[in-house]
């Protein structure tokens, strides 16, 4: 008899979800970051963050799904490893298949099994966007355990205050909460779990081009605090 999986509604609702539109989903995102230039220059800091502040870390893409991030990232030669973390095994064949060069495990953010301290950089690149408020705190001090001192987190999500549901996607059948959040509360959420926040952005909706946007996009900036800093972060000036 199978074991019940003790992973929470939601994770599981994400992975069959996203299991059942994998191949889909692969074929209609490969070429979104190309016609997304801020997304591309946002990812660019955030990578030159990695490679001043990681010391050598590897960078994981926390929720890569397809992996055309990740890939991303990799192609950007930052010398160091990047790799990639999913709840649904439907996303990482696609990103195995895509990127074989590069490692894709499976995993849930509220849970890294990676040991503490262990890395130079995180990206939650419209990740955190199916965990429900509740959870996030949870999410958040996570991403603080895993991140070396001085290693940079970056988020990016969808803004707004209600979340949007999906019941069906690409012609599958799907259940998906995309909960949309305001900026500056994202950014207190992630202080709250001792993180210290760079830079906060908000983007307006994109109705343009082969990939528009249903709502306002949001990209947080934080890092861990050096050991100096402390949790509130040391200020200079």
């Amino acid at each position: 008899m199978t074991a019940p999986d003790p992973a929470p509604d939601f994770v599981r609702a994400t992975r069959r979800s996203y299991d059942a539109i994998g191949g889909g989903y692969a074929r209609w995102t490969r070429d979104e970051l190309a016609a997304k230039p801020l997304e591309r220059g946002l990812l660019a800091v955030f990578a030159e963050h990695v490679v001043t502040d990681g010391g050598g870390l590897p960078l994981a893409d926390v929720g890569c799904g397809t992996g055309r991030v990740t890939g991303h990232l990799h192609r950007l030669g930052l010398g160091v490893e990047v790799f990639g973390i999913d709840l649904a095994p439907g996303m990482l064949a696609e990103a195995r298949r895509d990127h074989p060069g590069l490692r894709f495990e499976e995993g849930s953010m509220l849970g890294l099994d990676l040991p503490d301290g262990s890395l130079g950089g995180l990206l939650a690149w419209y990740s955190t966007i199916h965990v429900p408020d509740e959870e996030l705190p949870r999410a958040f001090a996570e991403f603080h355990r895993v991140l070396a001192p001085g290693a940079p987190v970056q988020l990016g999500f969808q803004v707004g205050d209600e979340p949007l549901r999906l019941t069906e996607a690409l012609g599958e059948e799907v259940s998906l909460v995309f909960h949309r959040r305001q900026p500056e509360r994202v950014a207190e959420l992630l202080r709250a779990a001792g993180l210290e926040v760079r830079a906060v952005v908000r983007k307006e909706r994109d109705t343009e081009g082969p990939f528009p946007e249903r709502a306002p996009q949001g990209f947080v900036l934080a890092r861990r605090p050096r050991m100096a800093d402390g949790y509130g972060g040391a200020e200079s000036g």
